[in-house]
């Protein structure tokens, strides 16, 4: 049973999100580019400041008790690009390794795709980096379409988002 519910903890964050993109982008990157980035984006501060974010949306999912990953949503002037009135950005699916392929992954993108509806988005965006063949395989397996490229920095080291959209139909 997967458990998700909003958070509020910024340590419990900080840990997810260090460690969940360490686990997926390590092993692509220097380790200065990734440090330098891991400090800027999941500084606690930083961290702090996105939570306060009335138009971003941070979840938790939990099985049997045990955290297990993270979704962050943004709508309007959060959405890192700016997309549209219409539109929903999920900035950030993150599961620890040890919880992929046991359905953590949609479950979160679930809660991604009801908290459009309930907001009446009208279209669903994303970055996903062009070298993450799971996350690319599993976001067109939902629907998703790239429209786009877009730049993202690792440190100094810039590298290509491919962006991904989906509409949704009445």
């Amino acid at each position: 049973m997967i458990e998700i519910s909003k958070v509020t903890d910024v340590k419990a964050l900080r840990h997810i999100s260090i460690q969940t993109f360490t686990e997926t982008f390590a092993r692509h990157n220097t380790e200065e580019h990734l440090n330098a980035y891991l400090e800027k984006a999941y500084a606690p501060e930083q961290l702090q400041h996105e939570l306060a974010h009335p138009d971003s949306y941070f979840y938790f999912a939990h099985v049997k008790g045990e955290l297990a990953g993270y979704l962050k949503v943004n709508v309007r002037d959060a959405q890192s690009e700016p997309m549209g009135a219409d539109t929903i950005e999920i900035e950030r699916i993150y599961v620890f390794e040890a919880f992929q392929g046991h359905g953590v992954g949609k479950a979160l993108f679930t809660k991604a795709t009801e908290l459009a509806k309930e907001l009446h988005k009208r279209k669903m965006w994303l970055g996903v980096w062009e070298r993450n063949e799971r996350a690319i395989r599993f976001y067109r397996r939902n629907g998703f379409e790239q429209t786009g490229v877009h730049t993202f920095f690792m440190g100094e080291d810039a590298q290509n988002d491919l962006i991904f959209m989906k509409s949704f139909t009445d």
